[in-house]
């Protein structure tokens, strides 16, 4: 189904309107930032909520407003109950948990990205540089968003989806060169608004399936398949069990923190003190946000073939489309206003976060006193490269999906956050903690992931496209085990040699 002319023309408008307004934000944060410190953690004492609105923003991306809905609308109840209900109680329980130890070691050793915070806390420049090369992988989450705005953007303006993904690249990775993180809490803090708003809209908007009840909207589902209203879909590669769904969700969960967008956004906070309003306002937008999963369900009974037109939708153009036919021009613009700005702020904190890793914690090791001098001008430089190579991989996902751009985003992001997740955890709770011991947990949690999702091993990595949340759980169980087991073993040995 295509957009009419009418929406097409009032999108241009309106597209044009919010660009206009970051770049207005972006301008005035850029005026603020003198070195490479203020644009990774800016130099404007932000209100605490406003922060937290910043991180709720940078928290839910596309993936919770475009991308999850989708495995809802193919997946039925299973997928509500993993993403809507265990992974974001187990994502808020770990970043209250985190947030705070990780903000008072943070401004200790005025660390600025994720990398520099484990280098430090571990006085290790080499494992420093080793996080950093980990942060690579969250490339894959730049696509993910790329690929999510460039579906919602085509199809409300009937675009050929190549040059809608080379203006997002352009735009946005061309703003980001000058705004920073003045700029992008700003951007944040709107968009989190707008977000707010779109998502109540968004889980309004089935209202018309619930005439009968509750009952009746699963006996709806039940009609178009009876695996949408069990708990557990054994059809689907995500949620075939408890394990799947709950049990491997929350570990994900816990870890999901451990990602330098989320983290270090605490750092953001002038005092420390403001963490507990920085938290509530961030998670009380969230849990809304989180809900947004349910719409899967709604385009499901709207489209319950899967087909619009006699054309099969691709996972990732259901809820695209799904808004495009069900709401009137005005309503309608607002709502994709909304996914935009749920991708966008995402985007921003991710370029935001890696450009100044790269820089920082990559180049500046290697070239020293050159990137020093130049910081803010290299930064800029790779801004540009990661804009060239997102847009090349983005444009791979969309010709080429493998079900869905998430399986490829989840196998890259969920492999660095289990790599990272031990020596957070132990930095944070644990004293005199070896060096031995966390590398070696990142170590193999990285073996452990790849290993099992490439080397297709478990009952669960059978199938043509496979679910990268298990090996990245049992990666993380795995690299507990280890850390704690050399970290306590190591301790024994100095408490004997101490008797």
């Amino acid at each position: 189904m295509k957009a009419s002319e009418q929406w097409v023309t009032f999108m241009i408008i309106l597209l044009v309107i919010y660009a206009a307004i970051i770049l207005f934000f972006v301008v005035r944060g850029a005026l603020k930032a003198k070195n490479i410190s203020d644009f990774a953690i800016g130099n404007i004492g932000f209100p605490s909520w406003v922060v937290g609105l910043s991180l709720a923003a940078s928290m839910t991306s596309a993936a919770t407003f475009i991308i999850n809905p989708g495995f809802i609308a193919l997946y039925g109840i299973s997928g509500v109950i993993s993403f809507g209900v265990v992974l974001p109680i187990a994502a808020f329980v770990s970043l209250i948990i985190l947030t705070k130890g990780f903000a008072k070691y943070g401004h200790s050793v005025k660390a600025t990205t994720m990398a520099q915070w484990v280098g430090q806390r571990y006085n290790s420049k080499g494992y420093a540089f080793f996080m950093a090369i980990m942060a690579l992988l969250l490339i894959t989450f730049i696509v993910l968003i790329n690929v999510g705005l460039t579906q919602v953007i085509s199809k409300s303006l009937n675009a050929d989806p190549f040059y809608v993904l080379l203006g997002i690249s352009v735009f946005v990775f061309g703003y980001m060169m000058f705004g920073g993180a003045n700029s992008m809490v700003y951007t944040n803090t709107i968009q989190a608004i707008i977000m707010f708003f779109v998502a109540l809209i968004l889980i309004g908007s089935g209202y018309e399936f619930f005439e009968d009840g509750i009952t009746g909207f699963f006996a709806k589902l039940n009609a178009v398949d009876e695996n949408l209203t069990q708990t557990v879909n054994s059809n689907s590669f995500l949620f075939r069990d408890y394990f799947e769904i709950i049990v491997a969700q929350i570990i994900i969960g816990v870890a999901v923190v451990c990602q330098p967008h989320i983290i270090t956004k605490s750092l953001l906070l002038k005092d420390a003190k403001k963490i507990n309003k920085y938290l509530f306002s961030g998670i009380a937008f969230m849990v809304v946000f989180f809900l947004v999963v349910v719409v899967g369900l709604y385009a499901r009974l709207l489209f319950p073939d899967l087909k619009v037109d006699g054309t099969a939708l691709k996972m990732d153009e259901i809820i695209p489309t799904y808004v495009v036919t069900k709401f009137s021009v005005g309503l309608g613009m607002f709502i994709v206003v909304g996914l935009i700005s749920a991708g966008l702020s995402t985007l921003e904190s991710l370029i935001q976060s890696l450009s100044v890793t790269i820089t920082q914690d990559i180049l500046q090791p290697i070239f020293k006193d050159r990137i020093e001098k130049n910081s803010i001008l290299a930064n800029k430089g790779v801004i540009v490269v990661l804009g060239i190579v997102s847009f090349m991989l983005s444009w791979n996902q969309i010709v080429n999906p493998n079900v869905s751009v998430a399986i490829f985003a989840q196998n890259g992001v969920y492999a660095y956050f289990a790599a990272a997740f031990v020596p957070v955890l132990f930095g944070m709770f644990l004293k005199n903690v070896p060096l031995k011991a966390v590398f070696t947990a990142s170590v193999v949690a990285l073996i452990v992931h790849f290993g099992i999702y490439y080397g297709r091993l478990t009952p669960y990595m059978q199938e043509p496209v496979n679910n990268p949340g298990i090996p990245a759980a049992i990666a993380i169980l795995s690299s507990v085990i280890v850390g704690f087991m050399i970290y306590y073993f190591n301790k024994r040995k100095d408490d004997y040699r101490h008797a």
